[in-house]
């Protein structure tokens, strides 16, 4: 936290990383065609915000390293866009372009929670910022590869936060405000981890650039000392 406060009184001449930040997608097998697109277009929407990008430069003279990534079995993970430095709208607007015209590849059906989280922290650790978080988009539990409550053991200072994307059971009507309750306790007790690690929640994947855009909001304030106050 010093550091910030030194960043805030250098002005912006002083150039540092406040913060890398992998996003996490999930593209295991119950996500479908459709709410696959969603999910890419809604982190992209959530990216061209005006209050989201706000809070990406909300402090001159540092900047966000902002990665993408998705994940579904234990060894299928692709780096959809790599660490971009975010120092004004145009990186930004880059890196919803590229989501935007972003195509699934094959991968395992499987939901491999653990693997996406190691694969994130993996990630975070090779920059040189101030704080490292991984956020995993998740619409289920882990059923195979290592166990979350187990990966969460080595992530030491890699903050891990998730949102939880409820979807509809067509067999027996909309249950997504019951199935978020369930998946979001299970995300709670298993996935998060760190200091001021959160949950956030979609109802359903056509609530996911809303519920994104949310998160980025609160995922990017800074506390700043000897003020009380929060940056944004």
């Amino acid at each position: 936290m010093a550091l910030v406060l030194a960043a805030l009184a250098a002005g912006p001449g002083w150039a540092e990383c406040r913060q890398a930040l992998a996003l996490g997608l999930d593209i295991s097998g119950s996500v479908d065609a459709q709410e696959y697109r969603l999910q890419l277009d809604g982190v992209a929407s959530a990216l061209d915000s005006p209050d989201v990008q706000a809070a990406f430069l909300t402090m001159p003279g540092t900047w966000v390293d902002l990665a993408i990534y998705e994940w579904s079995g234990p060894r299928d993970t692709r780096v959809t866009v790599p660490f971009t430095a975010i120092t004004g709208p145009g990186p930004l607007s880059d890196v919803a372009d590229r989501l935007r015209s972003a195509r699934r590849p094959a991968g395992n059906p499987s939901t491999a929670l653990g693997g996406a989280m190691s694969t994130g922290a993996a990630m975070v650790r090779t920059r040189p910022c101030w704080r490292r978080v991984v956020d995993i988009s998740g619409d289920g539990k882990s059923n195979t590869g290592p166990r979350p409550r187990d990966v969460k053991l080595g992530l030491g200072d890699v903050v891990v936060n998730a949102l939880v994307i409820g979807t509809d059971d067509p067999g027996r009507g909309d249950r997504r405000s019951v199935q978020i309750g369930e998946l979001g306790a299970y995300f709670r007790a298993e996935v998060i981890h760190g200091p001021d690690a959160f949950l956030e929640t979609a109802l359903g994947f056509r609530d996911y650039a809303r519920a994104m855009e949310r998160k980025l909001i609160r995922e990017l304030r800074v506390m700043v000392l000897g003020d009380g106050k929060d940056v944004p």
